[in-house]
C-alpha cells in the first residue's frame, strides 16, 4: 500500500484490499453475518458467506435478512472500490429477489459488481450462489456518493 496504511488517504479499493489481505480488520458486521472477502478488484467483490443457527427465522429457516444484508454488503463494497480517498457512499435502494431458501451451514459465494457510476450515484448488482452456480438471491442497489469538494 502506497499510503502508509492511513485509511483517510487510501482509495476504497486500497482499503478493501487491505481488509482482504488481513492488514485491516474486517468490520464487525462480519462477526454477525459470517462474510469473508475472497477477491476484490475495481468495481467487483467476491465474498464467501455462511448462514448458521444465529440467522434463523421463527420457522427454523435462514431469515431473508441474511441474504439482504450480504447483498447490501457486496453491492456497497463494489461501489466502495470505485471511490477515491475521502469519498463515501450510502445505500438508498436495495431491491432483493429471493430465488430459493438460503441453506444453513453451507458455504455460498456472494458477488457484487458495479454497473454504472455517475457524479452522485452508483448502480450495482449482486447475487448469492452455491459452488455449483445455483442462484439463491439476486439484487440491484443504488448508492448515493458523497464526493470531496474540490
Amino acid at each position: 500500500m502506497s499510503q502508509q496504511l492511513n485509511p483517510a488517504k487510501m482509495s476504497g479499493l486500497e482499503i478493501l484490499q487491505a481488509m482482504a489481505e488481513g492488514v485491516f480488520p474486517h468490520p464487525s458486521i462480519c462477526d454477525t453475518m459470517p462474510m469473508q472477502c475472497v477477491d476484490v478488484s475495481e468495481g467487483q467483490v467476491h465474498f464467501s458467506v455462511q448462514a448458521d443457527d444465529r440467522h434463523l427465522n421463527p420457522m427454523g429457516g435462514v431469515h431473508g435478512g441474511f441474504a439482504a444484508t450480504v447483498l447490501d454488503s457486496v453491492t456497497g463494497c463494489a461501489t466502495h472500490t470505485t471511490l477515491v480517498a475521502g469519498e463515501s457512499y450510502g445505500t438508498v435502494d436495495l431491491n432483493v429477489k429471493m430465488v430459493r431458501p438460503i441453506p444453513k451451514n453451507t458455504v455460498l459465494h456472494a458477488k457484487g459488481k458495479v454497473l454504472n457510476v455517475s457524479k452522485t450515484v452508483a448502480i450495482s448488482e449482486g447475487d448469492i450462489r452455491d459452488a455449483e452456480g445455483k442462484l439463491y438471491a439476486h439484487c440491484t442497489a443504488t448508492c448515493v456518493i458523497t464526493r470531496q469538494i474540490k
